[in-house]
């Protein structure tokens, strides 16, 4: 969210090809026992070795956006915003998510509302190994995360775990509230 505190447009890619181990289907929260994991089960395709990730499907068989939904009231409720917060995000957990990508950017979409960041956002229309805009694909990749030095900002367990680094922008939101955007333009990226 920084990079894109910092833009005017963003590009979102939309014809690649799936990845397993990203952040387009999970990211962590803060909870009483440290990093929680939410992850967005989803329906590999067995027909081929690539998956469009525009294609791929969340997992519905169980219900895993209640199950998020419930960790994130739990880990939140005291938080000084969540309460503020909660009815705008209680919708995105309500319905059941069909194409991961689309959920993606309505949650996208929603945050950048919330915050009030004014950024037109794009998709594209085919897959460029190369760009000529500011290539910022990496940070999908929960892999090789570089880490950067982002101001700390008071969490809710932190006397318990210390200030917990690269977690959901929810935990920012429900902590710094109508800062969030303040913060988020004020961080460098740089590592």
């Amino acid at each position: 969210m920084v990079a894109m505190a910092k833009a005017h447009k963003i590009t979102l890619e939309v014809e690649d090809n799936y990845q397993k181990q990203t952040y387009r289907n999970r990211t962590y929260i803060a909870h009483s026992n440290g990093k929680l994991l939410l992850n967005i089960p989803v329906k590999h395709s067995k027909d081929s070795l690539h998956q469009k990730s525009k294609d791929v499907t969340a997992e519905n068989n169980f219900p895993w956006l209640a199950e998020h939904w419930k960790s994130i009231q739990v880990a939140y409720k005291t938080s000084p915003y969540f309460e503020y917060y909660e009815d705008d995000l209680l919708p995105l957990f309500k319905n059941p998510a069909v194409k991961l990508q689309d959920f993606n950017i309505t949650i996208l979409e929603k945050i950048v509302a919330i915050i009030g960041l004014e950024i037109k956002i794009e998709k594209t229309n085919s897959y460029q190994k190369k760009t000529e805009l500011q290539d910022m694909r990496h940070l999908v990749n929960c892999k090789k995360e570089p880490l950067y030095d982002f101001e700390k900002y008071h969490q809710v367990f932190e006397q318990s775990h210390g200030h917990l680094e690269n977690l959901s922008i929810i935990d920012l939101l429900c902590n710094e509230g109508p800062n969030t955007l303040h913060y988020l333009e004020s961080q460098s990226l740089k590592r």
